[in-house]
C-alpha cells in the first residue's frame, strides 16, 4: 500500500501549481517510501506499485479535484497508523496520523472555496425545476411543452440565480471573486436543468405504455430518478471532501424534494381542472 500510495502522491505534485501543495505532497510522497523500505526490510516483501490505484486516485483528482481525491486515500488508509501500532512501529505509527492534518492544510482549491455556490445552484434547480416540470407535466401531459417550459425556465432561472450570487458574494466583502462565485452557481444549476429536462426530450408521445404509465408520466418519473441520482452523487462527494454525514444529508435534500414535487403535482391538477383544460 505504502508504495502505491508514494506514487500517487508524486503524480499528484507533478500536476499542482500551487508551490505549497506541491512541497507537501512530496514530503508525504518521501515518507512513504520510507515507510515502505523499512516494512521490506522487516517482511523481506519487495512489491510494485498498483497501476490501477494510481490511476484512479490520479483521475478522481482530475475529475473532481485534490481534496477529494486525498481524503478518499486517506480514508482507505485510515486503519494503517493502527497497524504500525500493533507492530510496535511507532514512529510510522505518527507520520501517518500526521497525513491528514498536513491535507487538510492542502486545501486551497476553487472546488471547495466555491462548494457553497454549488450547492446553491444544484440545490434551487433540483427543488425549483423538478416542482415545475411535475406541475406542468400534469397540467399539459405533452412532453415537447413540458420540455420547452423546462428549458426556457430553467435557462432564465440560471442566469438570475448566477446574477444573484454575483452580487452577494461582492456584498461578503470575502476573499472569494464574485464572478466565479456566479459562474460555479450558474452552471450548476445549468447542468442541473439538462440532465432533469432531457426525459422530456428523449421520449415522445407514441413512446410505449410501460406499466400503465403514459409517457410524460414515464419523463416525470424518470426526471424523479435522475434528480435522486444528482443528490447521491453530490452527497457522496461532500461526504468525502468535507466529511459530511452522506445519510442525513442525502435524506434530508431528498424530502425536500418529494415534498415540493408533491405539492407541485396537486397544484398542476386542480389548475388543469380550474382552467377545463
Amino acid at each position: 500500500m505504502e508504495i502505491t500510495e508514494a506514487e500517487v502522491y508524486r503524480k499528484l505534485a507533478k500536476k499542482q501549481k500551487n508551490e505549497n501543495n506541491k512541497q507537501i505532497l512530496e514530503q508525504i510522497s518521501s515518507q512513504e517510501i520510507e515507510h515502505y523500505n523499512i516494512l521490506r526490510e522487516i517482511t523481506n516483501v519487495d512489491v510494485s506499485a498498483s497501476k490501477i490505484r494510481v490511476s484512479l486516485h490520479v483521475l478522481a483528482s482530475t475529475l473532481l479535484g485534490l481534496t477529494f481525491s486525498l481524503k478518499l486515500m486517506e480514508k482507505i488508509e485510515k486503519g494503517a497508523s493502527t497497524e504500525y501500532l500493533d507492530l510496535g512501529l511507532d514512529d510510522i505509527a505518527k507520520e501517518e496520523d500526521e497525513h491528514e492534518e498536513k491535507l487538510l492544510s492542502l486545501l486551497e482549491e476553487d472546488a471547495l472555496n466555491y462548494l457553497s455556490s454549488v450547492i446553491l445552484g444544484l440545490s434551487d434547480a433540483l427543488v425549483e425545476l423538478t416542482g415545475a416540470l411535475a406541475g406542468l407535466t400534469f397540467a399539459f401531459q405533452e412532453l415537447k411543452i413540458v420540455a420547452l417550459a423546462g428549458l426556457v425556465t430553467g435557462f432564465a432561472a440560471s442566469f438570475s440565480m448566477a446574477a444573484s450570487e454575483f452580487l452577494a458574494t461582492k456584498e461578503e466583502k470575502s476573499e472569494r471573486s464574485p464572478m466565479k462565485a456566479a459562474i460555479f452557481t450558474g452552471t450548476a444549476y445549468l447542468v442541473t436543468v439538462l440532465l432533469l429536462v432531457t426525459p422530456y426530450l428523449l421520449l415522445n408521445e407514441n413512446s410505449q405504455i410501460i406499466f400503465g404509465l403514459e409517457p410524460h408520466v414515464q419523463a416525470l418519473c424518470a426526471t424523479l430518478i435522475i434528480g435522486l441520482l444528482i443528490i447521491a452523487l453530490f452527497n457522496f462527494y461532500v461526504s468525502i471532501a468535507q466529511e459530511y454525514s452522506f445519510r442525513q444529508r442525502f435524506f434530508e435534500m431528498t424530502g425536500i424534494l418529494v415534498v415540493v414535487t408533491g405539492i407541485s403535482f396537486v397544484i398542476g391538477l386542480v389548475l388543469r381542472d380550474w382552467f377545463g383544460a
